[in-house]
């Protein structure tokens, strides 16, 4: 594969991390939301497509398009798959598909009207993308530059 190849599929992989890092923080806030105002069935009601919407419409998308540019980066440079920090780099992602699919049991529980965790829960559960990027993040900004 070439240079070019590999610098266009870097670039969508960074894309793609970047929407599916917004859904992952955007809908435990509105699972928050959710919790907080399950008595108000005009906002549920309004809530529940919401969540529905940012999880189907973005959220499989941008997971699967940077799982595939990820792929495709392994691909041309094979070579990733020797360094520590790559290592931890795959470990979060699929702690991060991990967490993409706890969001997706809630939102099963939420259409069902099932979910009986608190706001308090989900503000919490909120965290975990956060540090999950950080450790992404120093993994591929920091690590290979102490070695």
């Amino acid at each position: 594969m070439s240079v070019d190849a590999y610098l266009w599929f870097k670039f969508l992989h960074f894309a793609a991390f970047i929407s599916w890092m917004a859904v992952l923080f955007y809908l435990p806030r509105l699972y928050v939301y959710h919790a907080e105002n399950i008595d108000n069935k005009d906002f549920v009601i309004r809530v529940k497509y919401m969540e529905k919407m940012l999880f189907h419409a973005i959220g499989w998308i941008a997971m699967g398009l940077t799982i595939f540019s990820a792929i495709m980066l392994i691909i041309a440079k094979p070579g990733l798959l020797k360094e520590g920090y790559f290592h931890l780099k795959m470990t979060a992602g699929a702690l991060m598909i991990a967490y993409h699919f706890w969001l997706f049991y809630y939102l099963k529980k939420f259409e069902k009207d099932e979910c009986k965790k608190s706001g308090k829960y989900f503000r919490a559960l909120n965290e975990i993308p956060t540090v999950l990027m950080f450790v992404i993040l120093y993994a591929m900004l920091i690590m290979p530059f102490k070695m």
